[in-house]
């Protein structure tokens, strides 16, 4: 279940309309009541009070108001007898759509692109973060020109972009946004310039990266927190992480990783914020080692795995090689014994599945054992024979190979270790009085 607020910010009623005419190859691989909870559960995470959530069946969307007359009306009185303010509605509205519904109900109407900004508006905490949501936001609001999310922020307050009290953000023009806009990109190209350097910075004392990927609210901050021993903010709630959290931890095998926490993906991902966000998701494009974090428990979990599959597609170009994957197949103490076992039997058939539980740490141990032999792929046994004088040499194997075999000499230590080409040469260019040997 999805956590409920503790402090509502308004009276609402979620709508998730479906096609009855849509084409079967559209159809989605969820229920249209699968559908309506996940976007309740959107509601439910940015505090909103619900009152009431429908499927609503729409043969043809109209160009005016999206639903037809009678269900306008309809809806209409229910908004009335049950006081309701905002009305979520899962699918894009157009600002035409959008200023006719509010006319007819009286009430502010949100649709599924402005309710997820609205949440990672009120959730990033970083100022990278905070543009990103910011640049995100006025890309989608600029065609509207009004405050999507004024009458939410005049009793929840926010952090600026999304405005407060008062009638002056309704006089935003054109020119204004665009010039914000432009403002915005060129501090998160700045932003980016210096992620850059960081990785320059680890490219000289190189750890690998392992970035944990996922639909939202599968788990990747308990596991991560059960992995790293951290506290990050680990709720069952849609979209708890949103800023990328990174940390170092030392691996069975002795090689330190840096393990990267970042924001959970949905279907219907808003374009806008696959584009803002690509810089805070570039840890995903440079990891040497991607874990896809899955809810088993979830009934649609093989639908929620082709989401994130999608949303990688996007994130990666194409002419670039994705990092190899480990599915980490989570929740399972949420499974029954014969479940498990089922799962267990595909996982075994399959490559690169591991079943764990991040609350209660099955399985974890698999999984570290898991993503050393990933890194190993990449890597070809060396020999290498190092004076014993060299000891900052020595130092630097332990900590970026695998030593797999050392004998000690009096002058000279053999060692043949797993490493990875590249930083084998850096390592050779550096440390002259070292020999490689040959077999």
């Amino acid at each position: 279940m999805i956590e409920s607020p503790t402090v509502a910010t308004g009276r609402c009623l979620v709508l998730h309309p479906v096609l009855t005419q849509a084409p079967a190859l559209k159809r989605s691989l969820r229920t249209p009541e699968a559908k309506l909870e996940e976007v309740t559960g959107l509601a439910l995470a940015i505090n909103l009070d619900v009152i009431t959530a429908e499927v609503i069946s729409v043969r043809e969307p109209k160009p005016a108001t999206l639903l037809g007359s009678g269900t306008v009306a309809r809806l209409g009185g229910l908004i009335a007898d049950k006081s309701i303010e905002i009305v979520v509605i899962d699918s894009a509205v157009t600002p035409i759509q959008q200023r006719n519904l509010e006319k007819a109900w009286s009430a502010k109407v949100i649709d599924r692109t402005g309710l997820i900004l609205e949440i990672f508006g009120a959730r990033a905490r970083t100022r990278e973060g905070q543009m990103q949501v910011e640049l995100a936001a006025l890309t989608y609001q600029r065609s509207r020109l009004v405050r999507s999310w004024t009458h939410l922020e005049r009793q929840r307050g926010g952090f600026g972009f999304l405005g407060g009290p008062g009638e002056s953000q309704l006089e935003i023009d054109r020119r204004l946004i665009d010039e914000r806009i432009v403002n915005l990109k060129k501090d998160l190209a700045d932003v980016a310039r210096t992620r850059g350097l960081h990785r320059q910075a680890r490219a000289r004392v190189p750890y690998p990266v392992v970035a944990l990927v996922g639909y939202t609210n599968a788990g990747k901050s308990t596991l991560f927190n059960r992995l790293t021993g951290s506290e990050v903010l680990a709720k069952d709630m849609l979209f708890a992480t949103l800023d990328p959290t990174m940390r170092q931890i030392r691996m069975p095998s002795g090689r330190s990783i840096i393990l990267s926490d970042t924001v959970g993906f949905i279907s219907d991902l808003p374009h806008q914020l696959i584009a803002a966000f690509r810089a805070t998701l570039e840890e995903v494009r440079e990891a040497d080692v991607l874990i896809h974090v899955r809810d088993m428990a979830d009934p649609f979990t093989e639908a929620q795995r082709e989401d994130v599959l999608m949303v990688l597609s996007e994130l990666i170009d194409k002419e670039e090689q994705g990092a190899p994957m480990i599915e980490a197949q989570n929740k399972i103490d949420l499974l029954d014994h014969g479940q498990q076992e089922t799962f267990a039997a595909i996982a075994r058939r399959g490559q690169d599945a591991i079943l764990v539980s991040a609350l209660t740490g099955k399985g974890c141990d698999a999984l570290l054992k898991a993503i050393d032999d990933k890194l190993d792929a990449g890597r070809h046994v060396a020999y290498v024979a190092v004076p014993t004088t060299e000891g900052a040499a020595l130092a630097w194997l332990y900590a970026h190979g695998q030593v797999l075999d050392r004998q000690d000499d009096v002058q000279e230590i053999y060692l043949s270790l797993a490493i990875d080409p590249a930083d084998l040469a850096r390592f050779l260019a550096r440390y002259k009085n070292v020999r490689e040997l040959k077999t």
